[in-house]
């Protein structure tokens, strides 16, 4: 798909049915109230000239470009602050309005330089562009040193690593102002001065050191060359376009690739983008490229032993290498001693051939996914309770919500788009509950402010939303006709949820949120109109992730909060096809779509299709096989895109498992931490090359489609199928759609879905089926999926992590905006200009008892392991509370984090660590010790 200029209307749409007819240089045009005369016009077929307006935001008049004139009405209004009325005449085309345009552009091109041959944005300028349709042919105010005053000799900013701002070239049209309001909502940029002495300024000072996040969309707003890329720049204008999805976070944005022959110049958000509607973060915008980073692996290497060096070998010998070790380490250990784990961040067509290739080449059911470690209990605790393993709304819900409760994620950082329009939303009036052990961004923001923070300790979420529920239940705020209707399980469970134990006084000591606090919060969710839940890795990353899951379903449930806009309990799902995987069949107990290895219809499906039989016991977790090839029964293990030596947990245990294994075989971009212990590298395809569908956290399938032929010579799913064949066991496709296709006929939630259907319509979401053609973009509309919802029991149970005098702090972790997961990606380009290395946040008081300050280097110390990094001092956090990222290899956060995980699916309790902190050098003693090193040549 080619697309370069998609159309702009100049202003936004409004809903509603088209009822106001309009006539607009003779053209008759119907269009909804509310409407622009300019967006009328383009309708109609007619340009309107503008500068300063663009659909993607408000209409703000001040270009006066766009006058018109109407029947009727005094003077020549701007069209696109003026709304269409019924039976509106209007004249676009008068020599009148064609005089006033001509001297608009006189007074703008006269402070402007006439530099359009060299400049870069030539043929994609606005300015330019708006000089030739309003007939300019000469400036009458002069030029040079006789054109009196004028802003061409102001300086350029080159600070951001991705664009300059060349304020020279600025018109002041202030889309970009509007951008970082409207669309953004981070309120960087602003207009300063007054009259002649306007300019655009991020907080007066330059763009890196402002609160400029780097999302892109003051550079996609801006209509001349004042905002642009660098690469742009440096490789000159696109000519072809391909749309494609992001390939980061589980907001899965839809983009067009720009390209100038094959050479990638920029990623620009798809206005028609499901999940993003033209807007985008810093990463998948700029933080492209790692495709082509140096480091990239681009041939197959193996060794006998990992203390060899690599050697290059060719695809045939690679594959028929792998094919080999894993037969021979099956016939001398038996079938169940080799497994595999998938990716998230490849396509659901890759990871649906990995977990076919265990089940039928292998014959075992031993693959899981990296799901396993962050949002398992998202799968295990909305089955039990809805029927289903995803979230209940599509990202536009929000528009509707009320009362928005954001229970441990930090989506500013973690999902920045979605942030944006959560953002947009609150500054309409929607209200905020915020329940998260640190003081993330988004309780506090420009014209944003928590109705309430509930700063629980970490461990006790349980606890916390036990008691939100025992208020709803003792105070008479449930919906007891939505419950009657459409749950089950109440009575025990509300029987249970009033004991005194669950009340906000009595946990109060164990959380350390204020009882009135948490029963205000929880009255606000109840009776504040459509009220929403949206959590994140704060849920599910504990030891009753799952229950914690449960007990936010009861919760919705009980206050009727599911089944319409506005509401549902919503997973903020971190890895790009996260979702996909799981729907892909990755965990050892189900297949495709959910389903159960036990179930014996389902099973005999993939036997007829596959022509094997395929075992009903479920096979290893990923914990099971670290401890398994520990014990010498696990031999070998094929990874596919997960970095598990720097992700999983307890990072000593990991390791010592990897090596103690007979074959690892990884595919994957990079040499990483786990090829460190690989016997045999794959290179892997970055999501430029691939060709496929993702699935995001709103259960959207996106198409992925490729820019680029594949670096390394294959496909990915290409690779797997020829293991698998080397095996003995045949598996060929011609193409991925084929893949899909399979998908489809064998898994209900996806009947409906193919490529040709994706390409027509844009994206879908599952379950798509013959009663949902185009998808379900809300869940449990009249029913929920298992037939009624069921309230299930929470019972609090105290982590077995917990502080003592040895380790008397308490670590969490999590995201930063700039960085992705373990950062193999975002390390590899200019985003480590903004977190160059992980640090560890402390609480002063915590600082102050050991005497640590800031920028000083300190180790970091639990039960299992020991890192050292640099620490910052900040009362983001409680008292006894710390906080790092896990970006960072030379770092290794997860050296320190433990092997305790949720009951029922494993999921490792990343955050809630015990650990200590101490001094280890001063950050005065460290400048002056790099100081007194002799410089080369000294």
């Amino acid at each position: 798909m080619s697309l370069l200029k998609e159309p702009d209307f100049g202003t936004p749409a409004r809903p509603g049915e088209a009822t106001v007819d309009v006539t607009i240089d003779g053209v008759a045009v119907s269009v909804p109230p509310g409407t622009s005369v300019m967006r009328a016009a383009k309708h109609a077929g007619i340009e309107v000239p503008k500068l300063c307006a663009t659909d993607s935001l408000e209409a703000f008049g001040s270009c006066r470009l766009c006058v018109v004139e109407i029947d009727g009405a005094k003077g020549t209004p701007a069209s696109c602050t003026t709304p269409c009325t019924p039976g509106m005449v209007v004249h676009t085309q008068t020599e009148r309005v064609a005089k006033l345009r001509r001297g608009v552009m006189e007074l703008y091109i006269s402070d402007h330089p006439l530099d359009c041959l060299t400049c870069s944005a030539n043929g994609d300028c606005e300015l330019q562009d708006m000089a030739g349709v309003t007939g300019l042919r000469e400036v009458r105010y002069g030029s040079g040193v006789d054109a009196g005053a004028n802003h061409m000799d102001l300086l350029t900013d080159s600070s951001n690593p991705y664009f300059d701002f060349e304020a020279s070239k600025c018109i002041v049209c202030s889309r970009c102002v509007r951008a970082c309001d409207e669309v953004q909502g981070t309120l960087a940029l602003t207009i300063e001065g007054r009259g002649f002495d306007s300019k655009v300024s991020p907080g007066g000072v330059d763009f890196l050191s402002s609160e400029c996040v780097s999302c892109g969309a003051c550079v996609q707003a801006c209509p001349t060359a004042t905002l642009q890329e660098r690469s742009v720049v440096e490789l000159g204008m696109p000519t072809r376009s391909v749309i494609t999805t992001c390939a980061y976070c589980g907001v899965g944005c839809s983009f067009k690739a720009e390209m100038r022959g094959d050479e990638l110049v920029r990623m620009v958000p798809y206005k028609d983008g499901g999940a993003n509607e033209g807007h985008s973060c810093v990463k998948g915008r700029f933080a492209f490229g790692y495709a082509t980073h140096p480091d990239r692996v681009l041939a197959p290497m193996v060794r006998d032993s990992i203390a060899d060096e690599w050697r290059e070998v060719s695809w045939e010998e690679a594959i028929g290498f792998t094919a080999r070790r894993l037969l021979e380490i099956q016939a001398e250990h038996g079938s169940g001693s080799i497994g595999a784990i998938t990716s998230s961040r490849c396509t659901n067509e890759e990871v649906y051939v990995v977990q076919k290739m265990v089940r039928a080449a292998f014959g075992n059911n031993n693959v899981d996914t990296c799901a396993r470690v962050c949002h398992s209990p998202t799968g295990y605790g909305l089955k039990q309770t809805f029927g289903t393993s995803a979230g209940t709304q599509d990202f536009k819900s929000v528009d509707d919500a009320d009362v928005i409760m954001i229970i441990g994620a930090n989506p500013t950082d973690g999902h920045p788009v979605f942030a944006s329009r959560m953002k947009r939303r609150l500054r309409q009036g929607a209200k905020l509950i915020v329940i998260d052990p640190r003081r993330t961004d988004i309780v506090r923001s420009p014209h944003i402010e928590a109705q309430y923070h509930l700063p629980l300790a970490p461990g006790t979420n349980v606890a916390i939303v036990n008691a939100l529920a025992h208020v709803v239940v003792t105070e008479g705020l449930t919906d007891a006709a939505f419950v009657a209707e459409r749950c089950e399980g109440y009575a025990e469970w509300a029987a249970f949820i009033a004991r005194p134990e669950n009340s906000p006084e009595a946990v109060e000591a164990e959380t350390g949120v204020p009882a009135a606090d948490v029963r205000a919060a929880a009255r606000l969710y109840a009776t504040g109109g459509n009220a929403a839940i949206y959590y994140g890795l704060g849920v599910t990353e504990h030891s009753q992730g799952s229950t914690m899951v449960m007990g936010m379903a009861n919760l919705a449930m009980a206050t009727g909060n599911i089944g319409r806009r506005g509401v549902g309990v919503n997973p903020l799902r971190g890895q790009n096809n996260v979702q996909g995987s799981c729907d892909m069949g990755s965990f050892p107990h189900e297949l495709p779509g959910y389903r159960h290895v036990s179930d014996e219809s389902v099973r005999d499906i993939y036997n007829e299709l596959w022509g094997v039989s395929i075992l009903d016991e479920p096979g290893l977790r990923i914990p099971n096989m670290f401890d398994a090839a520990l014990d010498g029964s696990f031999r070998a293990l094929y990874v596919q895109g997960e970095d598990i030596a720097q992700s999983d947990p307890n990072t000593r245990h990991v390791q010592g498992a990897l090596a103690a294994m007979d074959l690892v075989v990884v595919q994957d971009l990079f040499v990483n931490e786990t090829a460190k212990f690989a016997h045999v590298l794959l290179p892997g395809t970055s999501f430029l090359e691939k060709d496929g569908t993702f699935t995001n956290a709103e259960r959207r399938i996106n198409r992925v489609r490729p820019v680029m032929a594949p670096r390394t010579g294959k496909h990915e799913w290409e690779i797997v199928c020829e293991i698998a064949q080397a095996m003995g066991y045949p598996m060929s496709y011609t193409h991925p759609r084929e893949i899909m296709d399979e998908i489809a006929l064998t898994t209900p939630t996806f009947a409906g879905v193919s490529f040709a259907k994706l390409d027509e319509v844009g994206s879908i979401q599952w379950p798509c089926n013959e009663k949902a053609p185009l998808g379900t973009p809300i869940m449990h509309v009249d029913g929920f999926v298992r037939g009624k919802g069921r309230f299930v029991e929470t019972q609090y149970v105290a982590t077995p992590e917990r502080s003592t005098r040895k380790y008397p702090l308490i670590l969490t972790t999590g995201r930063i905006l700039s960085q992705y997961n373990v950062g193999a990606q975002t390390r590899r380009t200019a985003n480590s200009t903004w977190h160059p290395e992980d640090v560890l946040e402390l609480h002063p008081h915590d600082a102050e008892v050991r005497g640590i300050s800031d920028g000083d280097t300190v180790s970091l110390a639990s039960r299992v392991g020991k890192t050292t990094l640099r620490a910052v001092i900040a009362d983001r956090m409680p008292v006894g509370v710390c906080y790092t990222t896990f970006h960072h290899p030379v770092t290794g956060a997860n050296v320190v984090t433990t092997e305790h995980s949720d009951w029922a699916t494993n999921c490792p309790e990343y955050k809630v660590t015990a650990v200590q902190v101490e001094l280890v050098t001063a950050r005065r003693e460290a400048e002056e010790g790099r100081a007194a090193v002799p410089v080369a040549g000294e």
